[in-house]
């Protein structure tokens, strides 16, 4: 069974159709780049795929949860970096990272490592997260997700905010996380270090999928006829 599947996949925002007809599909161990320019659709297909916007049409399943039928059922599987981190600024890294484990019902969760695992060591990792850069906060972000265990990991930009030291460690993380199982999409308005990651590669150009490229003997998704 695919991790993402969506076939004929609309998404409106207002009146606007965000996504016009997506077919998308990511299997287990895939690390799957969408690039596109700004406002492609990127994004809200992320989103989609997280379960936090609905389908006008079209059908979707999301590790075989019906996205029609119960799209929330999908959230505690799923660990998604958007634009924004999700973190509350008053707490500290570890304090969010409670929150999450928490809210994802992950009861033996390593806090601290995963704070290690992305470079964040005492005493940034136990003051509030508005005092942190932002490439900090990027970071505890990412730690939320490594702490959540995820099926499925969906990164807007993963790269973005973070220096050379943080761009390797994202990479290093991405590549074990899809080498134990778990699909991976990440999105990103340029090729670039993303694309280093990718297995496949495909294009999104006004809310429609146009094209994609073979990564290392990897079918990519057809062009539309």
């Amino acid at each position: 069974m695919s991790a993402v599947s969506l076939s004929g996949a609309v998404v409106l925002l207002g009146r606007f159709p965000a996504l016009a007809g997506v077919d998308f599909s990511v299997e287990r161990g895939e690390v799957v780049l969408v690039q596109g320019a700004n406002g492609a659709g990127k994004s809200t297909l992320l989103r989609l795929c997280a379960g936090l916007v609905p389908l006008a049409s079209g059908h979707g399943e999301i590790l075989g949860c019906d996205l029609a039928a119960d799209r929330s059922a999908v959230r505690r599987r799923v660990g998604l970096l958007g634009h924004d981190t999700a973190l509350y600024g008053d707490l500290s890294a570890l304090e969010n990272l409670d929150l999450w484990a928490r809210a994802s019902r992950v009861a033996d969760a390593d806090l601290p490592g995963a704070l290690d695992r992305l470079g964040l060591a005492p005493p940034r990792r136990d003051i509030a997260v508005d005092r942190l850069s932002a490439g900090q906060r990027r970071r505890v972000a990412l730690a939320a997700i490594v702490v959540r265990r995820p099926e499925l990991w969906l990164l807007d930009e993963p790269h973005a905010g973070l220096d050379s030291s943080g761009r390797e460690i994202v990479d290093g993380i991405v590549a074990a996380a899809a080498s134990a199982g778990a699909a991976v999409v990440l999105a990103s308005h340029e090729s670039g270090p993303a694309g280093d990651l990718a297995t496949r590669t495909v294009t999104l150009v006004g809310g429609t999928l146009v094209g994609g490229t073979l990564v290392g003997g990897t079918l990519a998704e057809e062009s539309p006829p």
